[in-house]
């Protein structure tokens, strides 16, 4: 019998050529994954016209003491489900600890203690996930879709948005500028 690896706290960094274009250049930081599937939040995509202002502004929360930032796509799933990822010093209501290496929140309780100061000192805001049956992230990660990289914080937060797919593979120690889709035979 074998047995099943979970890899929260790690990222999955889409292969090129993968076959779901949701995904191209996608960086999804794997937070759940255990024998009933998988949830993470991808991190390397903003969504045009919101900011975290105008998502607290939704909720009635005043965020003008809050620096302006964008929302992240989390993914396909519930795209109007709110996340945030963020540091280890806040926690909170069904706060999820993820491989020791950040929190994945997605109540209110965090939205309104970042705007009154007290909230995580990193984070990212995201709305929507993805996610995987029993069994389908395995399937998809021995295919050509992912590449299973170590979730690195200083990544996650500090590596601007549209950089991070490259800098995951250059902290495995692969040059990104070098892949190419699909497989070959000889």
């Amino acid at each position: 019998m074998t047995q099943t690896r979970f890899y929260g706290g790690h990222f999955l960094l889409a292969l090129p050529g993968m076959a779901d274009m949701r995904f191209d250049h996608s960086v999804v930081a794997l937070c759940v994954h255990d024998e009933e599937g998988a949830l993470g939040i991808a991190v390397g995509e903003e969504m045009e016209g919101i900011t975290l202002r105008e998502l607290l502004e939704s909720f009635d929360i005043d965020g003008s003491q809050v620096s302006d930032m964008p929302v992240l796509r989390g993914g396909p799933v519930e795209p109007r489900r709110g996340f945030v990822l963020h540091s280890l010093d806040w926690g909170g209501q069904d706060m999820v600890h993820v491989g020791g290496r950040w929190g994945l929140s997605g109540s209110l309780d965090i939205l309104k203690a970042i705007a009154e100061g007290r909230g995580p000192s990193r984070y990212l805001v995201a709305l929507g996930y993805a996610g995987w049956g029993a069994g389908q992230l395995e399937q998809e990660m021995h295919g050509e879709s992912w590449f299973l990289a170590d979730g690195d914080a200083d990544l996650l937060f500090d590596v601007p948005t549209r950089r991070k797919w490259a800098a995951a593979y250059a902290a495995a120690g692969v040059d990104a500028s070098h892949l190419v889709s699909g497989a070959g035979s000889a």
